[in-house]
């Protein structure tokens, strides 16, 4: 099971995070700050899983976001590398190519993407169809509200 997801860029600005155990607002600060600076002064050509406290981290840089997790110790670091990977597949499948700007913007279509994917650290589902008709049907709810909401009331 998955503890924690995080993205950050290369200059250290955490951009989207996600915990899926209780911790308190100290622990967490000072965890992201620890992933931070072990991630960031890693060499580019280095092994993408480290070992820090009782946790496995893995992590995979794509363009200028580092996309970074914490596993239980008896969880498969490739398997956390594909689940890295299909987020961001799903990401580029919404945005187009996504970038740290849709991130930084649409921050809350991400963290949505994130719920139809995962939950509880786990996968939710596997399908990139069917998260995408779950972002469309969303999506479209959204503009009905908005077009409802935007006519007068009398």
């Amino acid at each position: 099971m998955m503890r924690f997801l995080l993205l950050f860029s290369r200059q250290g600005k955490l951009r989207l995070q996600k915990w899926f155990t209780p911790l308190t607002d100290r622990e967490k600060k000072k965890m992201i700050r620890d992933m931070l600076m072990l991630v960031l002064a890693r060499p580019p050509r280095s092994c993408n899983f480290l070992q820090w406290r009782d946790l496995k981290i893995v992590y995979k840089r794509y363009a200028s976001l580092y996309f970074c997790v914490g596993l239980e110790e008896q969880d498969n670091e490739l398997l956390a590398l594909e689940v890295l990977h299909r987020y961001v597949e799903l990401l580029d499948r919404y945005f187009g190519n996504v970038c740290e700007l849709d991130i930084i913007f649409n921050f809350e279509k991400a963290y949505f993407i994130l719920d139809e994917f995962l939950m509880g650290g786990e996968v939710l589902e596997t399908s990139r169809l069917a998260v995408g008709a779950s972002l469309e049907e969303a999506d479209t709810f959204q503009e009905t509200i908005d077009e409802y909401m935007s006519k007068p009331a009398y």
